[in-house]
């Protein structure tokens, strides 16, 4: 299952946005396969362009993200967070981010990191001044409410889906329903009009015994017993026309609420 099988997007989007904004820290969405479901939120040029924009920064950085689990800090000194998307214990994806520092950046670990990777110290260490500073414990309260709000918003997701669909189902049940109960009721009239026909044929035929008188004795018994075959099965297609009107009325007082 995917998140997109039931999610609006948009609605997570949103929700890391305005966590970025409100926070400081990166943030972005990723499924299963790696793939980013939202646009990024709140990176910086430090982490996008100087430190990923090559080859080696790229590489260390891909690493760290396979590994990184919880909060951790990343090889270039910045907090990142790894968090799980779970819906009824199945993981869906990860909100990834982070990339703030948690005390104020060493110029001296920064020139060592940026000729490591082979980019200008200068350039490097200006753009990682840039970079919001965040106390540890307000970094793991920030990550604690993305967790929560994250996960609400896809329960939420999830079960407005799964009822739109029962209802859905339900609707057309009921149109189903409301077919079989016409088909019941017009099979009902003609096996009436069948059982009027078998009476006027017993009453036809008592008459032709009365007449013949004796001789039709045994005739008139058969006739005797359609007539009651009729009588009952007036009384039973009776019972079938109430049954279908109370489920007519059944369906259309559900088809009100």
């Amino acid at each position: 299952m995917k998140l997109s099988d039931f999610m609006d997007i948009s609605h997570l989007q949103k929700i890391q946005d305005t966590f970025s904004q409100a926070t400081g820290l990166a943030v972005i969405a990723v499924d299963m396969d790696g793939n980013y479901m939202t646009k990024g939120s709140g990176f910086t040029d430090f982490c996008t362009k100087q430190t990923q924009g090559c080859q080696e920064g790229s590489k260390r950085c891909q690493k760290c993200m396979a590994a990184g689990q919880g909060i951790y800090e990343c090889h270039a000194g910045l907090m990142e967070f790894s968090i799980d998307i779970i819906l009824n214990g199945e993981k869906l994806g990860r909100m990834i981010g982070g990339q703030v520092f948690s005390r104020e950046p060493d110029d001296e670990k920064l020139t060592a990191v940026a000729e490591e990777l082979g980019v200008d110290p200068e350039v490097y260490i200006r753009a990682a001044h840039k970079v919001p500073v965040r106390t540890e414990p307000s970094i793991r309260a920030a990550v604690s409410l993305l967790t929560d709000m994250v996960n609400i918003l896809v329960v939420q997701e999830y079960m407005s889906a799964t009822e739109y669909k029962k209802i859905h189902v339900w609707e057309e049940e009921i149109a189903n329903a409301t077919e079989t109960v016409a088909r019941i009721k017009e099979n009902t009239k003609e096996l009436e009009g069948i059982a009027s026909k078998q009476t006027i044929m017993a009453l036809n035929a008592s008459i032709e015994t009365a007449r013949v008188g004796a001789a039709g004795a045994g005739f008139g018994i058969i006739a005797k017993q359609m007539g009651t075959f009729s009588k009952q099965s007036t009384e039973i297609y009776k019972k079938i026309t109430q049954d279908a009107n109370s489920i007519a009325e059944s369906i259309h007082k559900m088809n009100e609420t």
